[in-house]
């Protein structure tokens, strides 16, 4: 399980967010909900290590990871999927991918046939640049990237944005199928709701930096979810 407790994080004098709890099971989706600029990213930021948190901890498989840097974190099978995909767009997919093996030993540096399994496509594709696939090809390939570390802590922030509803349904399957194996914890930021609402086994809300809702999909109230995440 991971575990967030009372984080803090600044940006200069702006603090983006304020005593952040988050609990995160594998075997579950837990989904972040919120407005643009309430801290969702920032959350992530800080449990990959890319942004320092000034105050909390960060707990993953019994371990205190509050103090390791960026690539440590990762060597512990915790993989982000960015907005925006920022995958690397003069690099071929198979290039793309096998930037993946960066955090893994070398026994285990190929592309699991998983990949090929959950995204037949880019099978098709391995020889095209990445800049040439369109925005839900290149989506697939940011999660099919991440999925060669063989996380066992998946982060995906925002992945339906700018992608076709064929697309979406598709990475919904995948999410889904990822969560029922059971050995992986899936924490994902979201602002479309219905996709969110579908997927998450819990979920918290955020607003200016803080947890203001939170609870299982069971209990989730649609209204008091969507009043945060209208503008």
């Amino acid at each position: 399980m991971l575990e967030v407790a009372k984080a803090d994080l600044f940006y200069g004098a702006s603090q983006a967010l304020r005593g952040v709890d988050l609990n995160a099971a594998k075997g579950q989706v837990t989904c972040v909900l919120g407005r643009n600029g309430v801290g969702k990213t920032s959350l992530l930021r800080a449990i990959v290590g890319q942004q320092p948190m000034a105050k909390g901890r960060l707990i993953w498989e019994d371990e205190d990871i509050t103090g390791l840097a960026v690539h440590q974190r990762a060597r512990r099978a915790i993989a982000y999927v960015p907005q925006g995909r920022e995958i690397f767009p003069l690099l071929s997919v198979e290039e793309n991918l096998r930037t993946g093996f960066a955090a893994l030993p070398r026994s285990l540096r190929h592309v699991p046939d998983q990949v090929f399994t959950l995204f037949p496509v880019l099978r098709d594709m391995l020889g095209r640049r990445g800049g040439d696939l369109s925005g839900g090809q290149q989506q697939q390939l940011a999660i099919a990237r991440a999925l060669v570390m063989r996380p066992r802590l998946l982060l995906l922030d925002e992945p339906t944005e700018g992608i076709q509803p064929s697309i979406i349904k598709e990475i919904e399957r995948v999410i889904a199928l990822l969560r029922d194996t059971g050995d992986m914890a899936i924490v994902l930021v979201e602002q479309y709701f219905e996709f969110a609402r579908d997927l998450a086994d819990s979920y918290v809300v955020m607003d200016r930096g803080a947890i203001v809702l939170e609870g299982t999909r069971a209990d989730m109230v649609e209204s008091d979810v969507r009043r945060y995440l209208t503008v």
